[in-house]
C-alpha cells in the first residue's frame, strides 16, 4: 500500500456521502412534490429570450445517461458496485489519493454512482401500474434548447459528469515527480546521517 495523506480518506467519505445525499434528497423532494413519470412543474425558467428553458419533468430511466441500454438495471447495479470498488483500490491501495484532484474526482464520480445505483435496486420504493417496484433511476431535470430536449437527468449525472472531466482533465496535465512517504524519507535520512563503523 502506498503512502496516502491522512486527510484524503476522510475526504473522499465526505464528499461522496455529501453528492449521494444532495441526489437522493433531489429526487426525493421532486417525486413526492410533483408525482410519478410524466409531471412536469408548472414553474419554469428560461433564459436568451426563451431559447435556453429549465424546467422540473419527473421520469423513470430504466438504462444508462441519456436512456442508453433501457431494461439493463441490473447490469449497470453490477458496474457501479465494481467502479465503486476499483475507485477504493486506486485511491487508496494503488496510492491514487495522494493527489487532491483526484480525490474530488473520484469522490464525485462514486457519490453519482451511489446515488443511481440506489434507485436501480429499487431502494426508492416508488411502483409502476403493476405494482412492482420500479429499478430505474429518478430523473426530473429538463433544459430544452431552441425546443429541442435534452434528456431528463439528476444531481447524480451531474456530479459523474463532472468527475468524468475533471479525470479528463487530469489526464492531460503533464505528469508530476512520484513524492515519497514522509515515513520514508525520514528513515533515508536517519541511515544517512548513521554514524558508520570502521
Amino acid at each position: 500500500m502506498r503512502y496516502v495523506p491522512a486527510s484524503r480518506p476522510i475526504l473522499f467519505g465526505l464528499l461522496t456521502v455529501l453528492t449521494c445525499g444532495v441526489d437522493l434528497y433531489t429526487k426525493e423532494r421532486v417525486f413526492d412534490t410533483l408525482g410519478y413519470e410524466g409531471v412536469r412543474s408548472d414553474w419554469h425558467q428560461e433564459w436568451f429570450d426563451g431559447a435556453v428553458r429549465f424546467e422540473l419533468l419527473t421520469s423513470f430511466n430504466g438504462g444508462a445517461l441519456w436512456g442508453i441500454g433501457q431494461g439493463l438495471s441490473w447490469l449497470f447495479a453490477l458496474l457501479s458496485v465494481l467502479a465503486a470498488l476499483g475507485v477504493l483500490w486506486w485511491l487508496f491501495v494503488a496510492g491514487a489519493a495522494r493527489s487532491l484532484w483526484l480525490t474530488i474526482a473520484l469522490a464525485l464520480v462514486t457519490g453519482g454512482a451511489m446515488g443511481n445505483l440506489y434507485d436501480r435496486l429499487g431502494l426508492h420504493g416508488c411502483t409502476g401500474p403493476d405494482g412492482e417496484v420500479r429499478l430505474a433511476v429518478r430523473d426530473f431535470l429538463l433544459f430544452e434548447f431552441g425546443g429541442w430536449g435534452w434528456p431528463v437527468f439528476n444531481f447524480a449525472d451531474v456530479f459523474l459528469v463532472t468527475g468524468a472531466i475533471m479525470l479528463a482533465l487530469q489526464s492531460l496535465a503533464p505528469p508530476r515527480e512520484e513524492h515519497e512517504a514522509p515515513a520514508d524519507e525520514s528513515a533515508r535520512q536517519s541511515a544517512a546521517a548513521a554514524p558508520t563503523g570502521g
